[in-house]
């Protein structure tokens, strides 16, 4: 199969975009198949993608005005002729808005099937930071998915709100995690005693550092005795923030076995975002063999098993996070017990496993349209 990935962010970006769409491809290569990725280009220009496992086609693009992280792809033919040139049987759209639309466009005007993944809650972001055009927000993401013949949502919370909004076709497509890499044996003691050289509880929090995580909501954490807050992740709310969470640790980006380290390290994670569509760092963390708590909205209402593995808190409730993260804090027993329920939980959840329901979803989307076609 020929699939073109046509995606609103991809690798070196750090993201839940990029990570899947990477994962995508890696999976339609590992299984026979040969995948073309069409993507924004990144700020260091559009040079060869010598870590992608398959070639990688980079749209002209702008750094998003207040976040230079996040860059915006401009109007190209780039897109329509990759997926000419590739022969593409399938196109795929991942968080389709921008550069995924003229990827919609394209498969329509070369007749093959689109499947769009949701992946950002747009309504959330754009009540965070325009504080108005939610219902715009949601129009825009009628628009683009119901032009697709499959919309693929990350959790039943996010299956829930696309339906509820008027789009057709919607199934659910969970996220993987790598078990091998995210593993509870990775605790690393030196790691603690640099980062809690009084013997503190360490709780961590991975993700962008941006208005919508509300990592603010930490603050109250660094006020209770023993904790240590270690942040892990980079963005324009990093001011800030150093200024809102007293005696935290910041220690920006960190990726791969270095952040596998730092997730076994944590004696509890927290998530703060209300705005999750799907929430990996949280899986990570379950993977890692520690406890979560994080609010009971979006995403984490399926991964987060409430008294199992972890505990759920009300959204944007700086006093109950803070009162989550004490109980947990004052019973070692109980972490340990959420810590090994939540390794548990996901060790089937793996790449391999969720890319061979995307093909099984490619499978039914193609059997469709061969029966119109016959039809």
């Amino acid at each position: 199969m020929r699939v073109v990935i046509v995606t609103e962010s991809f690798p070196p970006d750090v993201n839940g975009v990029a990570h899947c769409a990477l994962q995508t491809a890696r999976h339609l290569v590992d299984r026979g198949h040969s995948p073309l990725v069409v993507a924004p280009a990144t700020a260091a220009g559009t040079g060869p993608d010598a870590s992608a496992p398959c070639p990688v086609v980079r749209v002209p693009s702008l750094p998003l005005p207040g976040y230079p992280q996040v860059r915006v792809a401009l109007p190209s033919r780039r897109v329509a002729a990759a997926i000419a040139e590739h022969r593409a049987d399938l196109v795929h759209l991942a968080s389709p808005f921008v550069l995924g639309v003229r990827g919609m466009a394209a498969a329509a005007r070369l007749g093959l099937p689109a499947v769009a993944v949701y992946q950002t809650d747009l309504a959330g972001y754009a009540r965070t930071y325009v504080h108005a055009g939610e219902a715009a927000a949601w129009r825009r993401i009628r628009s683009v998915h119901a032009a697709a013949d499959l919309t693929l949502a990350p959790s039943s919370a996010a299956v829930h709100d696309l339906e509820s909004h008027g789009v057709p076709r919607v199934r659910l497509w969970p996220r993987g995690v790598d078990t091998a890499r995210f593993h509870p044996g990775l605790r690393d003691e030196a790691l603690r005693r640099e980062l809690a050289p009084n013997g503190e509880l360490i709780v961590g929090y991975v993700g962008r550092l941006a208005p919508e995580k509300q990592v603010e909501l930490l603050a109250g954490v660094c006020g209770l005795e023993g904790v240590r807050v270690v942040v892990v992740g980079d963005g324009p709310s990093r001011p800030a923030l150093t200024e809102a969470l007293p005696g935290a640790v910041f220690l920006g980006r960190r990726t791969g076995d270095e952040l596998a380290r730092l997730f076994a390290s944590f004696d509890v994670f927290a998530h703060t975002g209300p705005f999750e569509t799907f929430c990996q760092t949280v899986q990570e963390a379950m993977a890692s063999g520690v406890p979560v708590v994080a609010p009971a909205a979006g995403g984490p209402l399926d991964l987060v098993a409430h008294g199992r593995t972890g505990l759920l808190v009300p959204p944007r409730d700086a006093a109950a996070v803070r009162d989550a993260v004490w109980a947990l804090a004052a019973d070692p027993g109980l972490r340990a017990a959420y810590g090994a329920a939540g390794r548990a939980t996901v060790e089937g959840r793996t790449w391999a496993a969720v890319g061979d329901q995307l093909l099984g979803h490619y499978a039914g989307v193609l059997a469709g349209r061969r029966m119109v076609v016959a039809a």
